[in-house]
């Protein structure tokens, strides 16, 4: 169709599209803008695949998170136990240490029985690492025996205390992390997440677990047609292994999940998986305990946004994105070395990964672990997820 001028409105029951070509091949040049039936505007790859939507539709329901406030530690630490104090006397006291994995000297201690107290005094202190003192003292006048009770103690990091809000929708957790190693970056959108500097040490941003919220409480099934993507930035490549994506626990190791799609990279083998080229990008995913490793042609570099997006469509097979571009995904299975996969050919159709096991509820995770006895960082920018509202 030749060049064609409209001096007043123009309309389209279908939509338009605008497409730059090479004069002399015709082929596409650049990204395409559509602007579809229902008045979506959709910015296009070379290849036909959608890269981005400007608008929500209202048959799907979406959740976007940029970090206005930073991910800590889960607001409480929990330990709990079984406890017969027998009987106490009145004017004496009654001391129980109780494990509270991750509690300091510091912090804000409280502590509960599931039995009524009977006006006696409950106090909880922090007394050393990873450890709560609870008091119970009788001052009644009389001597009261309890009978045997759950005794659970809570305490409140001092640097989330007064002050300090934690992002309600995101915790970090990993070996050695604490909320001091997520920082605001000074330059950049998003955070920091950064290791404690031991080998093996982890920082992993993850759903608020153990507060739910609806990261944490929307089932994001692999029946749901669900679309997750992220922006990061990881600050070195040394020693360390960082990964993005769907999982069923925070673990990066491949073996542990038997369902799972997410990205993966890492500088050497750990744990007896290997990947056959270690300064490549990877993509896995694993079906009912069967594992797939696609290698993507992308070598991944120090200080480098990467924008990785999963979409499983509605026969629960997953394509993935890079920057914009539509990579294949492997149908070999293996748990190490990696088949090599390509970017989509323009006009070609991309092979998508098999089936995911159905009515599995993924989670998603992002993290970065040490592979030597030095501190690991990477940016985390923002996060996106949606599925369909119904399935």
């Amino acid at each position: 169709m030749a060049n064609s001028t409209f001096s007043g409105p123009v309309r389209s029951e279908g939509g338009f599209q605008h497409l730059a070509t090479n004069s002399t091949s015709g082929n596409q040049l650049a990204n395409k803008v559509n602007i579809e039936s229902d008045g979506q505007l959709v910015i296009e790859g070379t290849n036909g695949n959608n890269v981005n939507r400007s608008a929500t539709t209202p048959d799907r329901y979406y959740l976007n998170e940029y970090y206005e406030t930073l991910p800590k530690l889960q607001g409480f630490l929990t330990g709990s136990e079984t406890k017969d104090f027998g009987s106490i006397g009145d004017g004496n006291e009654l001391i129980e240490d109780v494990a509270v994995l991750g509690a300091a000297l510091g912090d804000f201690a409280m502590a509960s029985l599931s039995v009524d107290t009977v006006d006696l005094t409950l106090t909880a202190t922090v007394t050393a690492a990873n450890v709560v003192t609870v008091s119970l003292g009788n001052f009644t006048g009389g001597a009261i025996d309890l009978a045997s009770a759950t005794l659970t103690v809570r305490t409140i990091p001092k640097l989330q205390s007064f002050g300090s809000i934690a992002n309600p929708n995101f915790e970090v957790l990993g070996t050695n992390m604490t909320s001091a190693l997520v920082t605001r970056n000074a330059t950049a959108g998003g955070f920091i997440m950064t290791t404690a500097g031991a080998d093996q040490d982890q920082s992993i941003l993850a759903p608020n677990l153990a507060n739910p919220v609806a990261w944490s409480d929307t089932l994001w099934g692999t029946e749901n047609q669900t679309e997750w993507e992220c922006s990061i930035n990881p600050n070195a490549i040394d020693n360390q292994k960082f990964w993005a994506g769907l999982k069923l626990t925070n673990d990066q190791l491949i073996a542990t999940d038997a369902d799972q799609a997410y990205f993966k990279f890492q500088t050497d083998a750990t744990n007896s998986e290997a990947f056959t080229d270690f300064t490549l990008l990877h993509f896995v995913h694993s079906v009912g305990g069967t594992d797939f490793i696609s290698a993507l042609p992308i070598t991944v570099a120090a200080n480098t946004i990467y924008h990785l997006k999963i979409v499983i469509n509605s026969d629960r097979k997953a394509t993935i994105f890079v920057d914009g571009v539509q990579y294949d995904i492997t149908t070999t299975a293996g748990s190490t070395g990696g088949t090599a996969v390509s970017a989509v050919a323009e006009g070609a159709a991309a092979v998508l990964s098999g089936a995911l096991t159905d009515n599995v509820d993924l989670i998603p995770y992002i993290g970065i672990e040490a592979g030597a006895a030095a501190a690991e960082a990477i940016d985390v920018h923002w996060q996106a997820i949606n599925r369909t509202i119904f399935e």
